[in-house]
């Protein structure tokens, strides 16, 4: 669904745009005259500035933002700037841009925005459209009890994809981009083991599982064109799940060739999807749907949110919160 904010006229103020910009990642001298030009431009104010710190993300400075009148608040840095600039956004209606600056910059992979443009990103801040898209929350509970609630707007993970994330060289991303996971999963090969846990999808009864991996996914897509969960939408209201069991010595080999091949190659052509329909499904791989889903592990595993790491949780409650964020993208081509 697409949303257009009213165009001022004469006689009404310009309207305001806020920069939520991670100073580690983006050069912000450059990017300011790059804003302030497309601003003037499309006849709107002087954009109001915020830089994130470590003590505050994006959450406290988006919410000055919206405090201060803005009508899109642009969203400059990794997925972790975005993500913390997308849960102060959540229900206010105010329109977020995103301008990716990071390794993985998910969300503008899965929306199919530039990312390695940022003159074109900041075009569409002021003058594309906007699309309502859910949010995914998660309530942690970690081993002492204590309870957090946050948003992610692509993925949440437990397992094998937070260790390789906790385990990934901050340096080496920078190097080399999102291969520098590469390097995490190789790191996390000597702390393989199975996940046991249970879960229950929208209110049904608890059911075991042992995985080396559990993925909830608001978007289906990872970097490298690697497609995880296809039947995945950011606007459809549920969540998807996908669980990694290899099982047997070919069991890696499976869920690559799943992920890789079939969900990669084979579903962009109608011959494909024939074959998929055709071919045995692998077993390896295994997905739910639904708006709900809680998960208690046996002992606390690795968590992680957007390609973030959150530390250790016992517990996660994970649920869709629908058409909760306004994202500005490109208008569609006549």
């Amino acid at each position: 669904m697409a949303y257009r904010l009213p165009v001022p006229n004469s006689r009404t103020a310009k309207p305001q745009a806020a920069v939520v910009y991670n100073p580690m990642k983006v050069d912000a001298d450059k990017f300011k005259k790059i804003v302030n030009a497309a601003a003037k431009a499309a006849n709107w104010a002087s954009p109001i500035w915020f830089s994130t710190t470590e003590d505050d993300p994006g959450q406290g400075v988006t919410a000055s933002a919206i405090r201060r009148g803005a009508r899109v608040v642009l969203a400059a840095g990794g997925d972790g700037t975005v993500r913390a600039v997308a849960e102060a956004l959540r229900g206010s209606g105010v329109a977020m841009a995103v301008i990716p600056a990071g390794t993985g910059n998910l969300l503008a992979r899965n929306l199919d925005l530039p990312t390695g443009n940022i003159r074109d990103s900041v075009d569409i801040a002021f003058n594309g459209q906007d699309r309502a898209l859910d949010l995914g929350m998660v309530e942690i509970v970690r081993d002492n009890d204590d309870h957090e609630e946050h948003a992610f707007l692509v993925m949440a993970g437990l397992g094998l994809d937070a260790k390789m994330i906790k385990n990934t060289s901050t340096k080496l991303k920078k190097a080399v981009g999102w291969l520098a996971y590469v390097d995490g999963i190789a790191r996390s090969i000597p702390e393989l083991r199975p996940v046991r846990l249970h879960y229950s999808v929208d209110g049904a009864p608890n059911r075991s599982l042992s995985a080396h991996t559990v993925i909830i996914g608001n978007c289906g897509a990872l970097p490298g064109g690697l497609l995880l969960m296809p039947e995945a939408k950011p606007d459809d209201g549920i969540l998807d799940m996908a669980a990694l069991v290899p099982r047997g010595r070919f069991g890696w080999l499976n869920i690559w060739n799943k992920i890789a091949w079939e969900n990669g190659v084979l579903r962009k052509s109608a011959i494909g999807r024939r074959i998929i329909d055709l071919s045995k499904d692998v077993r390896d791989v295994r997905y739910e749907t639904g708006s709900d889903l809680n998960m208690i592990v046996d002992s606390p595993e690795e968590f992680q949110l957007d390609g973030d790491e959150f530390g250790l949780a016992k517990s996660v409650r994970a649920w869709v919160d629908p058409g909760a964020l306004i994202v500005r993208v490109s208008k569609p081509r006549s």
